[in-house]
């Protein structure tokens, strides 16, 4: 049988052309000048020698082969190739770099290829939890609740905007000029905001929220000085004992990482439903079914909002509703599934004080358009409610629970909020760092009977005990 050399042996259309070794400098400058042109193109800086080298192999393999095979091809098949198309490149081409250089050169091009370019060396960081580019020339992360440039630059907006492209089209959403706007979500679940002008005034805007693979216990929370012991005691006796229970905080301030803790005290023989804009939870138990909206497409039609799935979750016999955010009419939904046999479930929404919560979801409520009476939709919160949670991110960049707070029901106009936990700062330690405690108000929940019924009472009276006696305590 004839051999066919312009295949690889992982299926790589290659094509045929002069050996590499005999092509000329003219040729060869050409080729790099068209791949500094390609969408895929590695990024490159003047002063970066290696980068000028790599947009030179780069064009030489787009001139060996084709860009959309690769593309249907696995990324581990494609390093094989990829590799060995750059040894023949260097050894024809007389390039003079080093063994490492050239693995460099290779997981680079993947990276452009497969991945996220030049911002894939980042996901692989643990302590990166946001990865923000405001256009091909700035890259932010948050490390450690700090925002730091970085170094790290695409080549072009065009690059930008391809990758951008792949990440959309990877579950099946598009952004271009007539859909600008796409949330998306990688494959190790991280959440992703695309905005493309012309929305975006001077460049593409890409944002990644990142979520830990391990998943956080309220133990963790406490060792990370999030909350003390007794209050993660007192949450896990709250959702044990079905609590509904609502988490509000700003933007990036930790309400899913806590939800997600809270979840673990949740039974495993629990129905559980969750419903999401873009699906970040991570439960543990295997009684969970998840739900996820659907944007509109390009024509406006097909969206499925989180009140269409709120609605078809009360067909679905839970026994918990988690909505990852409550932000819209889904609010009278949940909080109608609160008051009718749902006890336990858990939302989140973003608000700065829980008397701020509150407010907002009055307002929520009257977007459902039900035109219902203030007092009806105040006495219906009043009555679904057990908990709010404050979670805030301090200026030290840490994320701590700063407020814990019962809900106590409608009377005279307002709702009554009684404080169980709050955060007390105490100052500052040298490295800048707040120092403060989680002080128990001396007060008991109103919802004991709620815990009794779980049969949870000797465990909450335990904790109670320990907290008085700790509070009758003279100080160190």
């Amino acid at each position: 049988m004839q051999n066919d050399d312009s295949h690889g042996p992982a299926g790589f259309g290659r094509r045929q052309h002069p050996s590499l070794g005999r092509q000329t400098e003219s040729v060869a400058s050409g080729t790099a000048a068209r791949a500094a042109e390609h969408p895929l193109a590695p990024e490159a800086h003047n002063e970066d020698p290696l980068g000028r080298i790599k947009i030179r192999i780069f064009g030489l393999i787009l001139d060996t082969i084709e860009v959309s095979v690769i593309n249907k091809l696995g990324r581990e098949q494609a390093r094989d190739e990829i590799t060995a198309l750059i040894g023949e490149i260097v050894t024809g081409k007389g390039i003079v770099i080093s063994v490492p250089e050239q693995e460099k050169i290779t997981q680079d091009i993947l990276n452009d290829m497969f991945g996220l370019g030049p911002i894939e060396p980042l996901m692989d960081d643990p302590e990166i939890t946001d990865i923000m580019v405001n256009g091909h020339k700035r890259v932010f992360i948050e490390r450690k609740g700090r925002i730091e440039l970085t170094a790290i630059a695409f080549r072009d907006n065009a690059q930008l905007v391809n990758i951008c492209m792949r990440i959309a089209g990877g579950v099946n959403r598009r952004v271009d000029e007539s859909s600008p706007i796409c949330d998306a979500r990688l494959e190790d679940g991280s959440r992703v905001n695309i905005i493309i002008p012309p929305l975006a005034v001077d460049a593409p805007l890409l944002t990644i929220r990142r979520f830990r693979k391990d998943r956080l216990q309220l133990d963790d929370l406490v060792s990370f000085g999030a909350m003390s012991a007794p209050l993660a005691r007192f949450l896990e006796l709250a959702v044990m004992g079905r609590c509904n229970i609502l988490i509000s905080g700003g933007t990036g301030s930790g309400k899913t990482t806590l939800l997600n803790a809270l979840s673990f005290s949740i039974r495993e023989n629990d129905r559980i439903v969750t419903i999401e804009d873009t699906a970040e939870l991570q439960l543990q138990q295997i009684h969970v079914g998840r739900l996820e909206t659907r944007p509109a497409n390009i024509e406006g039609r097909g969206e499925i909002t989180q009140r269409d799935l709120m609605k078809n979750t009360l067909r679905m016999r839970p026994d918990r509703i988690i909505v990852g955010e409550v932000r819209g009419s889904e609010a009278f939904d949940m909080l109608q599934a609160m008051n009718t046999g749902h006890a336990g479930s858990m939302s989140t929404i973003h608000a700065n004080t829980p008397q701020d919560c509150l407010h907002r979801l009055e307002d929520m409520v009257a977007m459902a358009g039900f035109g219902l009476p203030s007092s009806n939709v105040l006495a219906q919160i009043g009555s679904a409610l057990d908990l709010i949670i404050q979670v805030e991110r301090l200026h030290d960049g840490s994320r701590r629970l700063t407020a814990v707070q019962e809900v106590l029901g409608y009377a005279d106009g307002v709702i009554a909020l009684q404080d169980m936990f709050t955060f007390a700062v105490e100052g500052e330690d040298e490295a800048g760092r707040l120092q403060g405690s989680f002080v128990w108000s001396g007060q008991k929940p109103h919802y004991y009977d709620k815990i009794r019924r779980q049969g949870h009472e000797p465990a909450l009276i335990a904790l109670f005990r320990g907290l008085a006696a700790q509070a009758a305590s003279p100080a160190d």
